[in-house]
């Protein structure tokens, strides 16, 4: 077996060149891994009914050219979940807390609608804690847990004496609506939208107040 095995390999080595012979190999081991890869894309399909055709089905070649985006760095811009209004008022409304974290425009929106619908107390509470919102953001006061308004607004007023008045008024006008139970009017209402406003101003740089600690 092996002497023939010689003879017929010095026999093609004679015909055919050892590059070309290797080049054949390399040939059908492509052919024979393409087979394999679109197994059994290539055999032949028979409907229902039809007779047997061997006919060999070769695969479909699909090229598709896509074209490359570059994208500058500076140009991209930073996915930014946006919050609108709406949904900081109802996150307000909804929340338990003394002083949820919401800007103070949010605040005086919600005490604009409330006054609007003649619920006084409540557009009076809106516009007082919209004050309180302002020095927390402001950096004058920490918002700390368990601490009503009325306490984090006798600490703003002993930590800047510029808005300390309007906060003792604001402070007496709420705990008379609130605690005492006095029915609030539009007058109650107008009088604590000028109390804010006022400890607003204060906090303004412009007036002459550094507001960050």
């Amino acid at each position: 077996m092996s002497r023939t095995w010689s003879e017929f390999v010095a026999l093609l080595s004679d015909l055919v060149s050892l590059p070309l012979i290797l080049l054949i190999l390399l040939l059908l081991a492509t052919a024979v891994a393409l087979l394999w890869y679109y197994f059994p894309a290539w055999l032949p399909r028979r409907r229902r009914g039809e007779k047997r055709k061997w006919r060999l089905r070769w695969p479909k070649w699909r090229w598709r050219w896509r074209r490359p985006r570059f994208r500058w760095p500076w140009k991209r811009k930073a996915k930014t979940k946006s919050v609108t209004v709406e949904q900081q008022i109802e996150e307000l409304i909804a929340s338990e807390e003394e002083l949820p974290e919401v800007p103070p425009a949010v605040y005086q929106t919600l005490a604009d609608r409330l006054a609007a619908e003649g619920r006084y107390a409540e557009a009076l509470r809106e516009r007082y804690r919209s004050a309180i919102r302002d020095l927390v953001q402001h950096g004058v006061i920490d918002n700390r847990p368990g601490w009503t308004v009325t306490e984090l607004a006798r600490a703003a007023g002993s930590a800047r004496p510029q808005v300390d008045g309007s906060l003792r008024s604001a402070s007496a006008l709420f705990s008379e609506v609130w605690y005492a139970e006095h029915p609030a009017t539009a007058g109650h209402d107008d009088q604590m939208r000028t109390l804010a406003d006022e400890v607003h101003r204060g906090l303004d740089p412009v007036h002459g107040v550094v507001t960050p600690r």
